[in-house]
């Protein structure tokens, strides 16, 4: 394997920075989250073939939302004079030290999905979903979900958080601006009365929700930033009986999380689409390779999923759930 260049400077290099050929691609190097959430193996899997056309090889890993554990793969990805190493960061304030290392070694880091907006480090360009913007589109779903006959409505709610990574920081933060900006006008008001942290997962997510429901039995509404800590949420509703009481938002699309909205067993999702961040972040590293100048970042909207779109979605099963 070939390194990609020399220490570079800013977002796109230096003019006289070696930049990788079309003759010797090299190996993006990848280490994602956790590879047991589907919507990083989508992610892994769109890079590994994109890079495969580009003339690159690739090597896709798993962080298992371990800090130490990434930081040792990135060490790794030097060792191995990776051409560009792409992460996504499981934190980003305690991954600042070894992308400092890729940094002083000339590799081009670029973030995937979670940003990684520290000072001190170089990114040479970050491909997320708009998260705050999915945040504020998750909010204006639990408000249409709080309705009554048409007419807004409050209640209490839960946010069920994964607060270590910087992309869920940003969708709550988008949620609470739509309800803080409801209830500027709003007679009825949407509190959200607590948060409880799901670690991203579904057997988290599910203890998170017990607890809500044990502090507060009259809750509303949850919103849950990814859907497997949603899917808990609905299972914990389920045990409880209270499924007809609280609606979930959640929050990616991911096909288990569409059939369950298809089901009404959750109400919407701003839906991510990892398969086009995937693509872009090696067309990225292309660019960057060509001496281009990358912008900061680089957003893919979120599109909000109701039941009416997952009823027309054809890859989702009618029937299940019933």
């Amino acid at each position: 394997m070939l390194a990609a260049c020399g220490l570079f400077l800013g977002c796109g290099g230096s003019a006289d920075t070696p930049k990788l050929t079309a003759a010797s691609r090299g190996t993006i190097c990848v280490s994602l989250l956790a590879l047991d959430n589907p919507f990083f193996k989508v992610i892994g899997d769109a890079i590994a073939a994109e890079a495969t056309k580009q003339g690159f090889q690739a090597t896709v890993v798993s962080a298992d939302k371990d800090v130490a554990r990434q930081g040792n793969q990135i060490k790794d990805f030097i060792v191995k004079k990776a051409a560009a190493i792409v992460l996504s960061p499981c934190d980003s304030k305690s991954i600042v030290p070894v992308i400092r290392e890729a940094n002083a070694a000339g590799i081009p880091v670029f973030t995937v999905d979670i940003p990684c907006n520290e000072p001190g480090v170089t990114i040479a360009t970050q491909v997320a979903t708009d998260n705050e913007g999915g945040g504020r589109e998750a909010g204006q779903a639990m408000i249409e979900a709080l309705s009554t006959d048409g007419r807004a409505a409050g209640g209490k709610i839960a946010v069920l958080h994964f607060k270590q990574a910087e992309s869920c920081q940003l969708r709550v933060k988008g949620f609470r601006a739509a309800i803080d900006a409801y209830n500027a006008a709003a007679p009825a008001k949407i509190d959200i009365v607590t948060e409880l942290e799901s670690n991203a997962a579904k057997d988290v997510g599910f203890k998170a929700m017990e607890d809500a429901l044990q502090a507060f039995p009259d809750l509303r509404g949850v919103f849950a930033i990814n859907d497997p800590a949603a899917l808990g949420a609905r299972a914990a509703l389920e045990k409880a009986g209270k499924t007809e009481q609280i609606v979930i938002v959640g929050f990616d699309g991911q096909p288990e999380g569409r059939q369950a909205i298809r089901d009404g067993k959750i109400y919407a999702d701003p839906i991510q689409f990892p398969d086009k961040m995937g693509v872009q972040i090696v067309e990225a590293i292309q660019r960057w390779s060509r001496g281009e100048t990358l912008p900061p970042q680089m957003l893919i909207p979120t599109s909000l999923y109701r039941k009416a779109d997952a009823e027309r979605d054809p890859t989702l099963a009618p029937e299940a759930g019933r």
